[in-house]
């Protein structure tokens, strides 16, 4: 039965799971993005999006929180140096999944999960003026599209050959 299962289990014991899933978040705070299965990539963002919010205020208290679930200082100057000071302006969502595709040897579902602020691709690095999804009022004065006028050529050269 189901019953009181918030999270996926992933296949393994309560302390190899949050070993795995600390090693993950080691490698995704080194190198921004990594490719893993679909299902580890979400767990992942659940596992590592409470940290980057506590890396945004840096105290002791907080790194010390963070430490905690990670294990590794070099990991922690990172988050807290790197991270936290780019993504202090966003209210949530540090990072994003991408499915993609199937893996060859067993089948399973691959994703890459990777920092929102730390992919130049689909970060806008200009800004943007916000638009209004509204149209534009019509002018008062009407574009007029000049009509060529009929001559009377085309039709009597047309009558001409209708009669023969």
């Amino acid at each position: 039965m189901r019953h009181g299962k918030k999270f996926n289990h992933l296949g393994r014991k309560k302390g190899h799971r949050r070993a795995l899933l600390m090693n993950l978040a080691n490698s995704l705070i080194q190198y921004k993005r990594i490719n893993t299965t679909l299902a580890k990539a979400k767990a992942l963002r659940v596992y590592i999006e409470p940290l980057v919010t506590k890396a945004k205020t840096v105290t002791v208290h907080n790194q010390r929180t963070v430490f905690s679930k990670l294990q590794d200082k070099e990991a922690i100057k990172e988050l807290f140096g790197t991270i936290g000071p780019k993504v202090a302006d966003r209210p949530g969502g540090y990072t994003r999944v991408i499915a993609t595709g199937f893996r060859k040897g067993d089948g399973a579902e691959m994703a890459m999960i990777e920092f929102v602020d730390f992919n130049e691709v689909y970060s806008n690095t200009k800004e943007t003026k916000k638009t209004t999804r509204r149209r534009k009022k019509k002018s008062s004065v009407k574009a007029t599209v000049p009509v060529a006028p009929v001559t009377n050529e085309t039709k009597s050269d047309d009558s001409t050959q209708e009669e023969e």
